[in-house]
């Protein structure tokens, strides 16, 4: 069951008579007896009290009002007197009549929720048994209401209200005010803002509109309010119990509502007699609102009817046995509690999970999206789903059911789904169902994506097969279905088997869809193929422009493109990066093959001097190629342009050209470029062949190319009598007249040939009286010559007397020196040092002794021991080891003493086999070696500078030392 009952009090007037009126707020029940008592039960952990309102004998507490905030409580008190109104707070011990209410018999009160608080009960509304309605304040520190006044008052058809609610709404210039208020008969709605005063005072003087819903009405009823509102924070909703039946509807509480006729929304009328078993009109007693329930009194009987679907769903009769004369219902809508009461005990109505069935309610009467909204598990929502679908299947809205057939996942199978659909023919739907149903698959389920996915492709592809067949009028369906398939396949490329879908569209001759599923899949190989097929370059170079295309994929269909479109394929190749200009070799080869107008540009050559100029190109295949494409375009000028251009003269160690001249050279003599021949001779050396080539076509040509010939006379003079002997003999005209250009052709060569080089190539009978002038020019110029040598050869001989003069000289210079000069090695007295003299004394028998000494015109001296040890450390390699060679053979002659004569010196070397020249020559070398020049401030002292100060042969010994970090 959703709703159960519970005895909460069984003698809730506590002595104080019987129960004859109850309300709840915030966990507390306030309880008005038949004896003038007020009761208040605290279920939150307050205070109970018992109160009593009057000491009078015949009174009775007819009502009692409490705030939702369970602090503030009027209660209305019946005696023969007549009617008389209290206010009663929480923590009071007394009650306080209110005064300017004596008289009024309240029926109805609402409080203003957002003025409430523990020392003011903020605005109270009150509605009156003679058709008024009041406004009260009551401040808890003062001991008197603050002001009471009349808001509004029935004048035409005067009757009780008898049930009031009252809603506001603040915003930041003004508050707004809704008010409903019933009498037995009528329910009236007030809007306004400002205060409700002012809202009241804008209806007077005009006639209130009203609902009215007539019925039999038995006074008895007044003491139970028959209209009740539900809402978390406004009122949501209401139900009043009419006259023919029970009232209710929706409330629109918002700002922008403005008028008495916007604030209900949608309501109903639900009779009495669909309540009944019987069938019967009877009037429930009592009536309490929940979120999707009414409950209803009748007698000793609670029934609780389903708001939504207007129907009976439970019905207890426990008050039978416990409290037979049941009196009415409230509810706790601040704990979300509900009460019912007898005049004696209280019954605590317990919710059990109240909206757990509503998705079945509203299933039941086919409001799916209110059903879905209170489903709570996939199964709920299987079911909602299916009846929804089924719904739709039987109205033959197939497209509608295929969407909500993919959104079940286990009520039903995919397949009879599918089988529902296909029996039926119904193709487009199927394909809206398996796209629906992509959506729903989970990642985890792969296969099963790719399956249907690959369903999905065939079914397009049908599907446009087949408005293909019909005439113009769906002819714009199909480019609808044609991009709607795009799109598919462009959401499906990473679900879509890419074999499998190639070789559908293939099957299907879908060329257009095969190219851009290839994009997508990036299959650049397929798209550009296609477009070649279809002699379609740019299309297939913009594919090829795309960021992340392989090169491999441009060296590839290069071939093609150039002969599709060569202008927009080169141009296409000068702006992409990383192209390797020697694999795209046999697509230019290809162009080039094609003979084509002269006036034409040629789009190889416009690529290549692109890679030669721009890009630096060095690789010889690429220049040797661009020299073949000149060649055979018959442009000599360009072609000698671009021999000449040295690409490689600022690169060290890369040769000035980059072509193979033979190569290069070869093509010209085969297509007969005979000026590009002659530059190839004469760039390798080749003079000789460029002379004689350069003579077919220009002599001068050939003048130009003997004069490039640097550094062999020999040669230019040959290459230049090679040029005569042309002039001589291959030149037309007379006899004189060649003589002529022979004798200034010899002037042109600068005295490089003379006249009697050229006379051989002449005929043996030509007169001599042709060559006077030159003949004689010639040997006047012999005879200025060896006027020139002799005045030479005099000038020499003078130059040879002096150098005699000046050696002669030299062998008698002498130095002075001071006894106590020092050696510049040993730092020792040049003269008297005995260990230096004894060392280097030495005999010679020819030439006598050995010189102590050196000293050099630098004014440095030096021992002679001192010096040779000294070149030892410092010289040179070879001169070291000369330096000990010579020493060692000087020392097979020495001797513990030296011969006494010349005599016995030659003497003893005859006998020992050595001859005694040798000593002698070998001293001379060591002088010439080690006194050629000073070794502090010669040539030798500036080369020491460039030696470094750790010899390499101690490297090792220095790395040793060094600071390695740690």
């Amino acid at each position: 069951k959703i709703f159960s009952l519970d005895v909460l009090e069984q003698n809730a007037a506590k002595g104080h008579g019987l129960v004859t009126s109850v309300a709840a707020g915030n966990n507390v029940l306030l309880v008005g007896t038949s004896s003038g008592w007020i009761v208040r039960h605290d279920f939150g952990g307050g205070d109970n009290l018992e109160l009593e309102l009057s000491r009078g004998a015949d009174q009775y507490v007819c009502k009692v009002f409490l705030d939702p905030s369970g602090r503030h409580c009027l209660a209305n008190l019946r005696s023969s007197s007549g009617a008389e109104t209290f206010y009663i707070h929480a923590k009071w011990k007394k009650v306080r009549a209110v005064s300017r209410l004596k008289g009024v018999l309240v029926n109805a009160v609402c409080w203003n929720k957002s003025q409430l608080s523990d020392y003011s009960s903020g605005e109270i509304v009150l509605a009156t048994a003679s058709g008024q309605i009041y406004e009260m304040l009551v401040e808890e520190k003062d001991k008197k209401e603050k002001y009471v006044k009349v808001l509004f008052e029935l004048t035409e058809l005067k009757e009780a209200f008898t049930g009031l609610q009252i809603e506001n709404i603040s915003s930041s210039t003004t508050t707004r005010y809704f008010i409903m208020a019933v009498t037995p008969t009528k329910l009236y709605v007030f809007v306004g803002t400002g205060s409700l005063e002012s809202l009241f005072s804008s209806y007077a003087g005009r006639v209130v509109k009203f609902t009215e819903l007539p019925g039999e009405f038995q006074k008895r009823w007044v003491l139970y309010t028959p209209i009740h509102f539900y809402g978390k924070r406004y009122a949501e909703s209401f139900a009043w119990l009419a006259g023919p039946g029970i009232y209710h509807g929706e409330l629109h509480i918002t700002t922008q509502v403005s008028s008495e006729d916007s604030i209900v929304g949608s309501k109903w009328l639900l009779e009495y007699s669909k309540i009944n078993e019987d069938g019967s009109s009877t009037r429930p007693e009592a009536l309490s609102l929940t979120q999707h329930h009414f409950l209803l009194l009748y007698g000793g009987k609670l029934k609780v009817v389903n708001r939504t679907s207007q129907k009976l769903v439970e019905e207890d009769s426990v008050f039978d046995m416990t409290a037979p004369n049941m009196l009415g219902l409230c509810a706790d809508y601040a704990a979300g509690a509900y009460y019912a009461y007898s005049n004696t005990s209280i019954f605590e109505i317990t919710v059990h999970d109240e909206d757990r069935d509503m998705w079945r309610v509203y299933l039941g009467m086919k409001e799916y999206a209110a059903a879905l909204e209170h489903c709570r598990n996939i199964f709920q929502k299987d079911e909602v789903y299916r009846a929804q679908a089924d719904a739709a299947f039987e109205a033959k809205k197939y497209m509608i059911a295929a969407s909500f057939y993919a959104k079940i996942t286990g009520v039903i199978t995919f397949e009879e789904i599918a089988l529902k659909f296909l029996k039926i023919n119904e193709q487009d739907a199927l394909r809206t169902y398996l796209l629906r149903k992509l959506d729903s698959l989970g990642r985890d389920e792969r296969s099963q994506i790719t399956m249907v996915a690959t369903w999905v492709v065939e079914l397009y592809l049908d599907k446009m097969n087949q408005l293909l067949l019909h005439n113009d009028e769906t002819q714009s369906q199909y480019a609808g279905v044609v991009e709607e398939f795009k799109a598919f396949l462009s959401d499906s490329k990473d679900t879509l088997d890419e074999a499998t879908t190639l070789k559908l569209l293939t099957s299907y001759g879908r060329h257009e869809e095969l190219v851009f599923f290839a994009s997508l899949k990036n299959r650049y190989e397929t798209v550009v193929n296609h477009h070649i097929q279809q002699r379609n370059a740019k299309k297939a170079l913009a594919v090829l422009r795309r960021e992340n295309v392989p090169l491999e994929l441009q060296y590839k269909f290069a071939p093609a493109l150039i002969m599709l479109d060569a202008n927009e394929t080169v141009e296409f190749w000068m702006s992409c990066e990383g192209l390797n200009p020697q694999n795209l070799i046999p697509a230019l080869m290809r162009y080039s093959s094609i003979s084509r107008p002269r006036e034409e540009a040629h789009q190889a050559i416009k690529y290549l001097e692109f890679c030669v100029q721009r890009l630096k190109n060095e690789d010889t295949t690429i220049h040797n190629l661009l020299v073949s494409l000149l060649v055979k375009q018959g442009d000599e000028k360009e072609l000698l342009k671009f021999l000449q251009v040295k690409y490689g003269r600022e690169q060290p160690g890369k040769p000035d050209v980059f072509y193979d001249p033979n190569y290069a050279l070869r093509v010209c003599l085969d297509e007969k470029q005979t000026e590009a021949c002659v530059f190839l001779y004469s760039m390798m050396g080749l003079h000789e062949e460029a002379v004689s080539l350069s003579l077919k076509v220009d002599v001068d040509l050939a003048k130009m190319e003997a004069d490039k010939v640097e550094g062999d006379e020999e040669l230019r003079k040959k290459l230049w009598l090679c040029i005569a002997k042309h002039v001589i003999k291959e030149e037309k005209g007379t006899k004189r007249e060649n003589i002529k250009k022979a004798v200034a052709f010899v002037n042109e060569t600068q005295g490089l040939l003379k006249i009697e080089d050229i006379l051989p190539f002449f005929p043996e009978f030509t007169l001599i009286n042709d060559f006077q002038e030159a003949i004689y020019a010639s040997l006047q110029e012999y005879n200025a010559r060896i006027e020139e040598l002799k005045l030479e050869m005099n000038d020499d001989t003078l130059n040879a007397e002096k150098l005699r003069k000046d050696i002669n000289d030299l062998s008698q210079r002498s130095a002075v020196t001071t006894p106590d000069e020092e050696c510049a090695v040993s730092l020792s007295s040049l003269l008297i040092n005995s260990d230096c003299r004894r060392k280097i004394l030495a005999y010679d028998p020819l030439h006598g002794p050995a010189s102590l000494f050196y000293v050099f015109p630098c004014e440095h001296c030096f021992h002679t021991e001192c010096l040779i040890n000294y070149m030892l450390k410092t010289g040179e390699k070879a001169e070291r080891d000369r330096i000990l060679e010579l020493k060692k053979r000087m020392s097979v002659l020495a001797v513990e003493k030296p011969p006494h004569s010349k005599k016995d010196y030659l003497a003893e070397e005859e006998e020992s086999g050595i001859h005694p020249l040798d000593q002698v020559r070998a001293n001379a070398e060591i002088a010439e070696i080690v006194a050629n020049e000073c070794p502090h401030c010669g040539e030798r002292s500036v080369r020491d500078l460039w030696k470094p100060f750790v010899p390499p042969r101690e490297a090792e010994y220095a790395a040793s030392w060094e600071i390695v970090k740690v």
